[in-house]
């Protein structure tokens, strides 16, 4: 009941809203784009903290994927988002994030406008059980071992292509 009274924001490809949607229409195969927010978090080593989806995902379920994943609520700022999907997911607080990029994503049954974050972290995450189900941090080394092998969600395996392979100056950056 809770899913269908969710209202998501429609977008635009630039992040300009063009109306609303409840979860359950955008997660219908409607391909309605809605914005999300992707946050990457690394430790002062290097490593990047992976979350392995939980079970009961509508996509991916119990694929490793980025340190942190949530939807925009209608009325919400994408920055505002994700402060709140790090708390809840990760129990990450008064933490600084940086600004990747913005892309369009799409999978079997909707399309998203992500907007892609890092973190360093000072200490260790604190994942909400109902939320992630594991979680761990990977050196690059192991992330590219484990490429291409359905280990990770093909979204998080695109953005790890596209701006963090080889990105070591990232973690610095705190």
């Amino acid at each position: 009941m809770f899913e269908n009274s969710e209202f998501f924001p429609l977008v635009d490809t630039d992040g300009k809203v063009t109306g609303k949607a409840t979860r359950a229409e955008c997660h219908s195969g409607s391909k309605l784009l809605h914005p999300v927010v992707h946050l990457h978090c690394f430790d002062r080593q290097g490593r990047i903290y992976l979350q392995k989806r939980s079970a009961h995902k509508d996509t991916y379920p119990g694929l490793w994927d980025t340190s942190v994943g949530g939807h925009v609520e209608f009325g919400e700022e994408a920055g505002t988002a994700l402060i709140r999907e790090a708390d809840e997911e990760l129990g990450l607080r008064n933490i600084t994030f940086f600004f990747l990029f913005r892309y369009v994503c799409e999978s079997e049954v909707e399309r998203e406008l992500a907007y892609v974050y890092y973190a360093t972290l000072a200490s260790p995450p604190h994942p909400d059980g109902d939320e992630v189900s594991e979680g761990r941090f990977w050196s690059m080394e192991e992330v590219l071992a484990a490429l291409g092998k359905g280990i990770f969600t093909p979204t998080f395996e695109g953005e790890f292509h596209r701006a963090l392979q080889g990105k070591e100056n990232l973690v610095v950056r705190a």
